[in-house]
């Protein structure tokens, strides 16, 4: 930081200059104060000498384009950027580089590393869910702040070690860092973005870069061809690390999993309760007082000769962290000629200054025209092919490099987009900025910027913490109109959506002028009372945004159960009461204390809404709430008083299956004459019940054997058939008589559907207590025996079909889906197998980190989507193919007070919508 030069600005727009902040090789930051007087904001705005250029000034207008949409998250939202300027603005944040951060304290702690690590993956998987490539790392372009990681370049241009224009006009871009297939010449990918994150993840932990230290040509030898020196690398770290530097790209991780397995629960997360070592903080904490302390300069200049960055350049100075923000997408029209920006790496380029090799075919989301090499040095990198004389390539709706082609897109390999929706804020909201360049509209609709009035560097979308959510509006097309206003409430917590793209397996266009918008649109109000709008279209490939997001009060636990009604209502229920979500909306209807702790939640009919309690069944008006009937099991369920009751055994129909037990005391027999009395004893007695929810009749009840203290024995349903249903009791209440009786093999009871009679009891191979087990109607049972999933026989307990797994797959519950059996297992796998046969159609991974219990499954209300649900996140797979669609992670609370997301995932399906529900928050995604 240091005071104004004579030659610099003292206005942008509504922003007074107080000093110079950072400069970069394309831009230099300044510190501004708003209108207000009150908020601080980083002004970027680009070297003079470049801005006469007209590549960069589409370069930069794109890059800055890029940073509006990838607003949230890490990365900070942009406060103003005029239409027709070469600057931008973003408010202020205390932190430092990576570069300055080293250099102050050396390397980094290990828990540092990891979430300095996971927020640049989060971000990078968000660029990447389009299939392009961000280009925007290295030691000065990413900011330690006090609660984690900002990214601040997005593109070549950003990251830029050196920028600039020969005598032609035409633009050359050093980079600091190149990869293997930059040094071969290859088109790079998403997987090169991986490899730059290695390097400045082992910078991070050992403070020197592998591979990239010294002379350039003989970094650019040992970044083709030799091997990375790890070994000060942490020896938790090393194996992530080296697996990013392998040379051939197929081989990096994708960043989705490079996020999971640095930190599981989100970067934010981790650093809940401070991140950075004390000296760090410190000096943080500092920088922040003395930008406090700042005024304005009394000579301040006429803010009329301010619209625009200063009439000459200033001195260079040390490399700092690059704002100039790279597109996923870019406004222009997709017919016109592309720019060309050769780059290289920062000191490898010859005499003349210019030294062009291949950045990426697609840069954050711009994709790639595919113009050939016009030549090649001696070692096979290319020479940039000349321009025109006044520099102008012409513009595109992409910006190429030289030696670039479109790659065609890889099939099966996830990567990650993060969904912004923005927080409600209190009061209303400031017009938002345009566009840089509002031109013909794009593919897809482009979301507006982030509103000016954002009081934080960055925004985390927050569920509305009163009853209403605020529906996610379609966003609208450029230019952006002025965003509603919100409804006036206080964010209780600060969250983000996680969803993930198979950009390739999912056919995603990224040339011809394609778009994809990363942002949100407008809010809406919570409490309009009208249907949330339809979720915009999106490219083939890209996640859907969800429709509403509900919040629990905090104050209030999370939600026992939930269940849907009618497809038409949500409902949730607690140890508090009862809760009526519109499936439309996501607005709270209606809350019902006297409904508290039910445990299951079903449609009685047209009319009513049914819930089971430990000690009742409920029936309620889906309209207000209203209890309209109530049946204590006391006064129903005679000659069973103070019946105990299991969670509901399942239901079909109007019918409910479920256990209950009741103690009696059985009196010791009369002793005989000349002994003494025997003790009197209570015996558990158990039953099966059937009961009829719409005519609240009990249909029959069957005695059964008791279960484990407190003696009744919980069924789950594994099979209806037209004339009888199969139940298997849980393991855990299963007496220790039972668990010998079955030597360590599951008893399964087949009970007549009209009469309860028992029918059999019958064993299946060596399916255990525990096993996963389905049935179907024609009489085929589904079951885990050991590693492989295997299909029985009802009738006889006779194998059919087995689908072999691998060491330690241990296959979960499958779930029917006409002619086909949905599967999944413990490697974190869902496939598809014939049901007749036992082929395996398909098989894909969720790729989430081996460990923990297999995914639940849930098959959408139309039957195109597969959900798998576990404790790290929700896939969404075609049901058909296995074409793996995206995936959600609510990384919980990014305010580093607030409390960490720790609840499994739930789905829930409704129609054309899936509910998915993680703690106390749940969000409507749209599916097939």
């Amino acid at each position: 930081m240091e005071a104004l030069r004579q030659d610099d600005p003292r206005h942008f727009g509504p922003y007074t200059v107080l000093a110079r902040f950072r400069e970069t090789a394309s831009a230099v930051h300044y510190l501004g104060r708003g209108a207000d007087g009150d908020d601080i904001a980083v002004v970027t705005a680009a070297r003079p000498a470049l801005a006469a250029v007209p590549a960069f000034r589409r370069r930069f207008q794109s890059e800055a384009r890029t940073a509006e949409r990838l607003a949230g998250g890490w990365v900070q939202p942009p406060l103003a950027a005029p239409a027709d300027g070469l600057w931008t603005a973003t408010a202020y944040v205390p932190a430092l580089t990576l570069a300055e951060a080293i250099d102050l304290a050396g390397p980094l702690p290990e828990r540092a590393v990891r979430i300095l690590g996971a927020g640049l993956a989060e971000t990078l998987s968000r660029v990447h869910a389009t299939g392009a490539v961000l280009q925007g790392l290295a030691p000065g372009t990413v900011l330690l702040a006090e609660d984690g990681p900002r990214l601040t370049a997005f593109g070549p241009l950003g990251a830029a070690a050196a920028a600039e224009a020969n005598a032609s006009g035409q633009l050359s871009v050093r980079l600091g860092y190149l990869t293997p297939e930059q040094v071969d010449g290859k088109d790079v990918g998403p997987a090169s973005d991986l490899f730059v994150l290695g390097l400045l993840l082992a910078y991070a932990a050992t403070g020197t870069t592998p591979l990239a230290d010294g002379p350039a040509a003989e970094a650019a030898e040992r970044i083709a061809h030799a091997s990375a020196e790890l070994d000060s690398v942490p020896d938790e770290l090393r194996d992530l690390i080296a697996g990013c530097l392998a040379k051939d790209p197929a081989d990096r991780p994708s960043a989705g999993s490079v996020a999971a397995e640095l930190a599981l629960e989100g970067a934010a997360g981790l650093a809940k309760g401070g991140w950075l070592p004390e000296r760090l903080a410190a000096s943080v904490a500092d920088q922040a007082a003395r930008v406090r302390a700042l005024r304005a300069p009394e000579d301040e200049a006429d803010p009329a000769e301010a619209a625009g960055p200063p009439a000459t350049e200033p001195a260079d100075s040390a490399s700092a962290p690059a704002s100039g923000p790279a597109a996923p997408e870019d406004v222009r029209p997709a017919s016109e000629p592309a720019d060309e920006i050769p780059t290289g790496p920062q000191d490898a380029r010859p005499e003349s200054g210019i030294l062009a090799t291949p950045v990426g075919t697609q840069d954050a989301g711009t994709p790639d025209t595919g113009t050939p090499d016009t030549g090649r040095r001696e070692g096979g990198l290319p020479v940039p092919a000349s321009a025109p004389a006044d520099g102008d390539i012409g513009d595109s709706s992409t910006t190429r490099f030289l030696g670039t082609v479109t790659p065609a897109p890889r099939t099966d390999r996830a990567t990650t987009q993060l969904a912004v929706p923005r927080e409600l804020a209190a009061g209303p909201q400031p017009q938002s900025p345009q566009p840089v360049r509002p031109a013909a509209p794009p593919t897809a609709p482009l979301p507006p910027s982030a509103p000016a009035s954002q009081p934080h560097p960055y925004t985390y979308p927050a569920a509305a913490p009163q009853s209403a959510p605020a529906p996610l509006p379609l966003p609208a097309q450029p230019p952006a109109p002025a965003p509603s206003t919100a409804a006036a409430a206080s964010a209780t917590s600060r969250r983000a959506l996680l969803t993930v793209v198979a950009a390739g397996a999912a056919g995603l266009v990224v040339g011809g002028g394609a778009v994809a918008a990363l942002g949100s649109g407008d809010d809406a109000s919570a409490d309009d009372g009208k249907p949330a709008p339809k979720p915009r279209r999106t490219l083939p490939g890209q996640a859907p945004e969800p429709s509403w997001i509900y919040t629990h009060p905090a104050a209030e636990p999370a939600p026992l159960t939930s269940g849907v009604w009618e497809d038409k209502l949500l409902v949730l229920t607690g140890a508090t009461g009862a809760t009526g979500i519109d499936l439309r909306t996501g607005r709270k209807i209606w809350q019902r204390a006297d409904a508290a702790g039910a445990q299951a939640v079903l449609a009685a009919g047209k009319d009513l809404c049914f819930l089971a309690s430990p000690t009742e069944f409920l029936w309620l008006s889906p309209k207000d709430g209203q209890v309209k009937h109530r049946v204590r099991f006391v006064d129903q369920f005679t000659g069973v008083p103070n019946m105990k009751v299991a969670p509901l055994t399942g239901s079909s129909g109007s019918v409910v299956w479920f256990t209950g037990s009741h103690t009696v005391l059985v009196k010791a027999p009369k002793p005989k004459k000349g002994q003494k009395p025997g003790r009197d004893t209570q015996v558990v007695k158990a039953y099966f019940f059937a009961y009829d929810i719409v005519l609240r009749k009990e249909l029959w009840r069957v005695a059964v054997p008791a279960g484990r203290a407190p003696g009744t024995p919980a069924y789950r349903l594994t099979a209806v058939r037209a004339a009888d249903l199969v139940v298997r009791q849980d393991a855990a209440t299963l007496t220790p008589a039972d668990v010998a009786a079955g030597k360590g093999r599951a008893l399964f009871r087949c009970f007549d559907r009209k009469t309860g009679k028992l029918l059999w009891v019958r064993q299946f191979g060596a399916l255990a207590p525990a096993g996963a087990a389905l049935g179907d109607e024609e009489g085929q049972l589904y079951g885990a025996v050991g590693d492989d999933l295997q299909a029985f026989e009802m009738a006889t307990a006779k194998p059919v079909w087995t689908l072999n797994g691998t060491a330690s797959s241990v296959f979960g519950t499958p779930v029917q889906a006409g002619k086909l059996l949905h599967t999944t297992n413990r490697n974190q796998e869902v496939g598809a197998v014939d049901r007749a046969t036992g082929k395996l159609l398909w098989r894909r991974s969720t790729e989430v980190p081996l460990g923990g219990n297999a995914p639940a499954l849930t098959l959408s209300g139309g039957g195109g989507t597969l959900l798998a649900a576990d404790a790290s996140q929700v896939t969404a797979f075609a049901a058909a193919d296995g074409r793996r669609l995206w995936k959600f992670q609510d990384i919980g609370a990014q305010d580093p007070k607030g409390a960490t997301v720790s609840a499994p995932y739930r789905v829930l399906a409704a129609g054309r919508t899936a509910v998915v529900q993680r703690g106390g928050v749940f969000y409507a995604f749209p599916v097939e």
